[in-house]
């Protein structure tokens, strides 16, 4: 009789617990919205403010519109070919998405693979060019007379030096496995009184 007693006690408190839970689970969304609030982070009200009840969305805070860059883009093509950007140029603000669209034409009467390879002026530009989609370093089998365009989307780091103010994005398109020459390399002089 006395265990029983304890039991019905057990499961009583275990019930309070459950319901004390329960409650205190459907209490916490109006309880985060005040606390956010209070803070002023908001985050629930985000869709609030896209219907224009509390004002526009906050824009991307990574783009630095104080500043402006100019990308060049330039083309070289290692054999009888046709490889341009669409644009000669672009402004963009750093931390901003851009896209340029490159063009390449097989004009040969036989099919080819080829590849780009990129290279930045200024060098210290280059670990601040992120490209989040491009062509370059993959293989491509182009049909003779086939033309294709290929996108470079990228963004340019706002840690970029201050003082860059234009990057020039080169690519150089070549054909895989061809028997076009290698471009020259520069040769060091033997210093003065070497022995052969």
């Amino acid at each position: 009789m006395n265990l029983r007693r304890e039991n019905v006690k057990m499961v009583s408190k275990l019930a309070i617990v459950v319901v004390g839970m329960f409650g205190f689970g459907y209490a916490l969304v109006p309880i985060y919205k005040h606390i956010c609030e209070a803070l002023g982070i908001n985050i629930l009200a985000v869709g609030e403010q896209r219907d224009g009840r509390f004002g526009s969305a906050p824009g991307n805070t990574q783009v630095d519109m104080s500043r402006t860059i100019t990308v060049e883009f330039d083309a070289n093509v290692r054999g009888p070919w046709s490889f341009r950007p669409a644009a000669r140029s672009l402004q963009v603000h750093p931390g901003e998405m851009a896209t340029v669209m490159y063009e390449f034409e097989n004009v040969q009467d036989r099919r080819m693979a080829a590849q780009a390879i990129p290279s930045y002026a200024p060098r210290q530009a280059a670990a601040h060019f992120n490209k989040l989609e491009c062509f370059c370093f993959n293989e491509y089998t182009l049909e003779p007379g086939e033309k294709k365009q290929w996108p470079v989307v990228f963004v340019i780091d706002p840690k970029l030096s201050k003082d860059v103010t234009t990057i020039t994005l080169s690519y150089t398109f070549f054909e895989v496995g061809s028997k076009t020459p290698p471009a020259p390399t520069a040769r060091l002089a033997a210093p003065a009184g070497a022995g052969a």
